[in-house]
C-alpha cells in the first residue's frame, strides 16, 4: 500500500487515518522508514508538525520543489510555502475531480 513508496521531503500526502483523515500535508522530516513529520501551514505549523506512521498516510506522486529546496538549504520552509504548495496541488486536483462529476 502506502509504504511501498518511499517518502521523501517536501512530499504531499493525505491522511488517511487519524484525527486529520481526508486532510492533505507536506512531509517535511523523515524520522526513519516508519514514520515522518508533516505540517500544512495553516492548523500544523512548520514549529510544530505532527509525526505520523506511513501506514496512516497515502503518498502522492507530487513532491513541492519550494519546500524540499528550502528545508535542503535553510533547515526550515515558512508556513506560507506550506500553504502555496498544497493549494497548488490540492486545488486544481478537486477541480479535476469536480469535472469529471466525482
Amino acid at each position: 500500500m502506502a509504504s511501498s513508496l518511499l517518502p521523501e521531503i517536501g512530499q504531499i500526502v493525505r491522511v488517511i487515518r487519524g484525527q486529520d483523515t481526508g486532510k492533505h500535508a507536506v512531509i517535511i522530516g523523515v524520522v526513519d522508514q516508519r514514520y515522518v513529520w508533516i505540517a500544512d501551514g495553516s492548523k500544523r505549523k512548520f514549529d510544530e508538525p505532527k509525526k505520523k506512521n506511513l501506514i496512516h498516510l497515502e503518498l502522492l506522486p507530487v513532491i513541492s520543489t519550494e519546500v524540499s529546496d528550502s528545508i535542503r538549504t535553510t533547515g526550515r520552509v515558512t508556513n506560507g510555502k506550506l500553504r502555496f504548495a498544497l493549494n497548488k496541488y490540492v486545488i486544481p486536483s478537486s477541480i479535476e475531480a469536480q469535472e469529471k462529476g466525482e
